[in-house]
């Protein structure tokens, strides 16, 4: 199988965890998305909304982090991340939507405001920084009281659900995404971070300018 993506994407760095973790071997192909490769016909083709991720697996083309997420993991037999039952399937599958829903889109500001922008020497855009810590402060504490007592965020395992959120908070430290305050969703944090999956798809350290 071979994955068009980008190392500093949280939704490429979703699906890389996933395969690190079931120790499925995949091509790597880099789109270069500071210089646009990703609007090339040839990507277009690929998925015709121009991001990445996209999995080929033998010219089925799959567009769709958290899509290629559950289609791994069904490729592997015996794995636990995505359960097999139907209630255990809809809980990691509630924390799938509400993390594309919610909790990603409000990191996304952020991250594209002070992390994005600060690579291309760009300021960033006071009405959208506020925009995106309105939205980190509707949906972090929801996963904060969640976390309450528990070690995951679903069926008391690592799942699926584990590995699509904290792909949201990959670029925290460049992005000063709000977590403090959040004691739980940071143990938690800390949690997958010491994962080995995660250390096998850190990114590149970013620029110094963007670590500024």
């Amino acid at each position: 199988m071979k994955l068009y993506f980008h190392p500093m994407s949280g939704n490429s760095r979703r699906v890389l965890l996933v395969a690190a973790h079931l120790d499925l071997p995949l091509e790597r192909v880099v789109v270069d998305l500071p210089r646009g490769e990703q609007r090339a016909a040839s990507h277009l083709a690929r998925n015709p909304m121009g991001r990445v991720p996209v999995l080929d697996d033998n010219g089925f083309l799959l567009w769709e982090s958290r899509a290629i997420m559950q289609y791994l993991a069904e490729q592997t037999p015996g794995q636990t991340l995505y359960p097999a039952d139907a209630q255990g399937r809809a809980d990691v599958n509630r924390w799938l939507s509400w993390c594309a829903t919610h909790m990603s889109p409000a990191a996304t500001v952020l991250v594209f405001e002070r992390f994005v922008k600060a690579l291309k020497g760009d300021a960033p855009d006071p009405a959208e920084v506020a925009r995106g810590e309105a939205l980190f402060a509707q949906s972090a504490p929801i996963l904060d009281a969640h976390l309450a007592g528990r070690e995951w965020v679903a069926q008391g395992r690592l799942t699926l659900a584990d590995l699509s959120l904290a792909s949201a908070f990959a670029l925290a430290g460049p992005a000063r995404l709000p977590l403090g305050g959040y004691a739980n969703l940071q143990t938690w944090l800390g949690r997958v971070q010491a994962l080995e999956a995660w250390k096998r798809t850190a990114p590149p350290a970013p620029p110094v300018a963007a670590r500024g």
